[in-house]
């Protein structure tokens, strides 16, 4: 009975050992071979939520797989063991293995100083979340989280979640409106519709008001227009002529009797001049001789 069995053991076997076989061949091509590819590990730490996020999920730079995470954790449970609880930082930390075919840690340590951020996107309305890898012109305005420890794997700093900026946002946007003094602000409107009404249409005192002021000023164009008409501006240009004629004539005769004068002015300088130098050569003849004539001072600018 035993003899007949051995058999059907060994076919038995040598089933298994190739179903075997054939999975773990299935698992290498299926996995495209990621057991034989190179590998590194880095991690990040993470101040916010990282719900949607589970160990498996694909790391992604620019949208191509590179990596895939590996332990998500608190760091309370990693690094911060000996620190008092109250004491922790109680970071999320997410490892993650990146496939180095082409680039490796020295290359991504690199990369990291050239402002290599990460951050947690969701895979469109699924909700399933996974880490993003990419430059940030921004990285200035998120510096990297501070840490005491020594961390086992380099370090990618990370940026807050699109989602929870756009919630902080809100927030913020919200806590602004709450206080502001919405009262205060409608007493400072009224006033100010208040101060245009009276600019506009005046106080009836001593403000006539902007209205007034646009007839006046209507009235006073309406008067400019009148003045420049052709005919009336016929009869200013006649009567200015005549103007200028009179001055003309007015000025040309202060002229002349100006001119008469300093004439006779200057005849009588010249005979004192002569009067005196004959008293300086001969005085006598001021007394033993003829009478000088008579100078007949000037009348109107005319000697007589």
């Amino acid at each position: 009975m035993s003899n007949n069995t051995n058999p059907n053991y060994f076919r038995l076997g040598i089933f298994v050992l190739g179903a075997i076989g054939v999975l773990i061949a299935i698992i290498l091509i299926f996995g495209s071979g990621k057991f034989f590819k190179k590998s590194f590990t880095v991690e990040t730490y993470i101040k916010q939520s990282v719900t949607g996020l589970d160990t498996g999920a694909a790391v992604r730079f620019r949208g191509v797989k590179v990596g895939q995470v590996t332990l998500i954790g608190l760091t309370g449970d990693v690094y911060e063991k000996e620190i008092p609880l109250l004491d922790r930082r109680e970071y999320v930390v997410v490892r993650m293995h990146i496939f180095g075919d082409s680039v490796d840690s020295e290359d991504f340590s690199g990369l990291i100083k050239n402002n290599l951020r990460a951050r947690v996107k969701s895979m469109g309305i699924t909700g399933v979340n996974y880490i993003e890898f990419d430059f940030s012109p921004s990285a200035s305005h998120y510096p990297e989280l501070p840490f005491s420890w020594q961390p086992e794997y380099p370090v990618v700093p990370s940026m807050p979640n699109q989602a929870d900026e756009i919630i902080s946002g809100i927030q913020k946007l919200l806590s602004a409106l709450n206080e502001l003094n919405v009262d205060g602000t409608q007493k400072k409107f009224d006033a100010l519709l208040a101060n245009l009404n009276i600019l506009m249409a005046g106080d009836g005192k001593n403000n006539d008001g902007l209205i007034t002021s646009v007839k006046n000023l209507n009235v006073l164009l309406d008067r400019v227009a009148k003045v420049t008409d052709k005919e009336q501006l016929n009869i200013l240009m006649r009567e200015l002529v005549a103007t200028m004629v009179s001055l003309r004539q007015t000025v040309s005769s202060i002229q002349g009797d100006t001119t008469a004068t300093f004439e006779n002015i200057k005849q009588a300088s010249e005979q004192l001049n002569e009067f005196s130098r004959i008293a300086s050569q001969s005085p006598s003849t001021l007394i033993w001789g003829e009478p000088p004539v008579k100078i007949t001072p000037p009348m109107n600018g005319v000697q007589k």
